[in-house]
């Protein structure tokens, strides 16, 4: 889905011409926005939750020369946690975790 699929889910729901529809949608997108510039949470209920992270400083590889390190900068990264209503249409978490009581199968020591 694309945003202009969701311009013509808005219009058709709401019953509004387009051009109101696309207005909505595009200052919705542009107030999300501004909130994670400032770095401020926002939590859609029933949908999930944006967070601002920092991100640290690391060290990657040049895809076109692997031997070469390439130092990567901190900064921040947009991270999203679905909420449980979304996590529950999009499958049951039972399909994503090791039944119980079967042993871990990580490393032994």
């Amino acid at each position: 889905m694309i945003k202009n699929d969701i311009i013509n889910a808005v219009a058709e729901a709401a019953h509004v011409p387009r051009q109101k529809a696309t207005q909505a949608v595009e200052t919705i997108i542009d107030v999300l926005r501004q909130a994670l510039s400032r770095g401020e949470r926002i939590e859609l209920r029933g949908f999930g939750v944006f967070l601002v992270k920092p991100r640290k400083r690391g060290i990657g590889r040049n895809p076109k020369r692997p031997t070469e390190e390439v130092q990567i900068p901190p900064g921040f990264t947009i991270r999203f946690k679905p909420g449980k209503e979304l996590r529950d249409m999009t499958g049951p978490a039972e399909a994503k975790a090791p039944p119980s009581g079967t042993p871990s199968t990580g490393p032994q020591s």
